[in-house]
């Protein structure tokens, strides 16, 4: 096993474009590591950089604490998978497997000897006398792991191996790719921009944006401890309701004031020291639960918007009257029907209706003055569900209630203290 790091790696094209920058990272030796984030945030050229297929910039690869940025890619002994599979049309299964062994020269009898030992492993010994026009995904899939594999390298560097397949089979090959890994003891890097591979196959996640890294660990670290808003919003299904808001401390009591209404907080919360600072509210589904009538916790009002239903369950969009964070604080690129959901006309509140006053500016990257559409989302059983229009009452579990300052940092709350945002 080996241990792959970069130090300040650095890639900037001809064109000015930093597709990374500075990015330090620490891949200890048989560890999976997931590099998560959104197209185009640098992910795959960390890879390429690693891999030898990019000259950086500036910064560094090592390899076991060797800087390896000299070295050609065949002598890194690090195997890459790409997303398109990159088998030859015109070669057996069997040989595009063996074709790395081919190339050094080795001998026809090592060669099938080991071809048939990785094929028995991934389980695609029937496959090894059809061409790859002939195969369906997940097989081309398992081919272009066993070409990987046959060279026994140090490390494996997959890039976004699975994003081709259909939903059922990627969750199943995802298992299968970790436990492989596992099983090897190999070094992995593994890229990807879906959640739910990195959360289910990681040892650790690095999350990107727009070549920087945001933070770096155990999948359930940084989901339930995020250290910026763009972190905290770009993990969790359905994506995390972002609200502007203003704390304020008024005697005994202390309140996220979000314009329509406000969030109660206990009295000795850390963040009264905050007194009138803005900041912005991450609120994910599972911090909301519908409130009974005699409930006496911190809770939020709004309208049935719309209900997906899911079968055993059903996610309820309620309009909270208040105002979302703007895309240019969270740092969130929002794909165009998210965007276009946004400019839903509707009428804009002329005044704020809490006794605090606080009315959120809005300053959108999005051309012209997008509505208040601040929506919180739900989860409820299938069973008598609300209807549209109805309004609700959800209690705010204050434990999974997200606080950001202005730049995007967490508000930690553990004496209140701020860690500093890379965005």
């Amino acid at each position: 096993m080996v241990a792959i790091a970069t130090d300040l790696l650095t890639k900037v094209f001809d064109d000015g474009t930093v597709a990374v920058d500075r990015v330090s990272l620490e891949v200890a030796p048989g560890e999976f590591l997931v590099l998560l984030g959104p197209t185009g945030c640098g992910k795959s050229t960390i890879l390429r950089l690693v891999a030898g297929l990019e000259v950086p910039t500036s910064g560094h690869v090592l390899i076991d604490g060797e800087i390896v940025d000299h070295l050609p890619s065949r002598e890194r002994r690090l195997a890459m998978v790409f997303q398109d599979y990159a088998l030859y049309p015109h070669l057996t299964v069997a040989q595009n497997i063996g074709f790395p062994l081919r190339v050094r020269h080795e001998t026809a009898t090592d060669v099938s000897a080991r071809v048939g030992e990785v094929a028995d492993q991934l389980g695609i010994t029937p496959l090894l006398r059809k061409l790859p026009g002939a195969l369906s995904g997940g097989e081309r899939q398992r081919v272009a792991m066993a070409r990987a594999i046959i060279r026994r390298p140090l490390g494996f560097l997959l890039d976004e191996p699975l994003s081709n397949l259909d939903a059922g089979l990627r969750a199943e090959l995802r298992s299968d790719v970790a436990a492989l890994a596992r099983r090897l003891g190999v070094t992995t890097v593994y890229v990807t921009h879906d959640q739910a591979e990195a959360m289910t196959m990681a040892d650790r996640v690095a999350v990107l944006r727009r070549g920087v890294l945001q933070q770096v660990g155990p999948p359930e670290q940084v989901y339930n401890d995020p250290s910026t808003l763009f972190v905290a919003a770009f993990l969790g299904t359905p994506r995390t309701s972002l609200l502007e808001g203003a704390v304020y401390a008024d005697g005994d009591r202390v309140v996220v004031d979000l314009g329509s209404q406000v969030i109660e907080l206990p009295a000795d919360h850390p963040v009264r020291s905050r007194h009138t600072d803005r900041v912005s509210v991450a609120l994910r589904a599972d911090a909301l639960t519908l409130a009974p009538a005699d409930h006496a916790g911190p809770v939020l009002s709004g309208t049935v918007r719309q209900v997906e239903h899911l079968g055993h369950e059903a996610l309820v969009h309620v309009d909270t009257g208040a105002l979302p964070t703007s895309t240019e604080r969270s740092r969130l690129e929002l794909p165009g029907p998210q965007a276009a959901a946004l400019m839903r006309e509707r009428p804009r509140p002329q005044a704020a209706r809490t006794e605090y006053g606080f009315y959120p500016a809005y300053d959108p990257e999005l051309p012209g003055e997008p509505p208040p559409v601040g929506e919180v989302v739900v989860r409820v059983p299938a069973v008598g569900l609300p209807r549209r229009d109805e309004t609700l009452r959800l209690a705010v579990d204050l434990d999974r209630l997200l606080l950001f300052d202005r730049v995007g940092a967490r508000i930690r709350l553990a004496g209140g203290e701020t860690r500093q945002s890379q965005v």
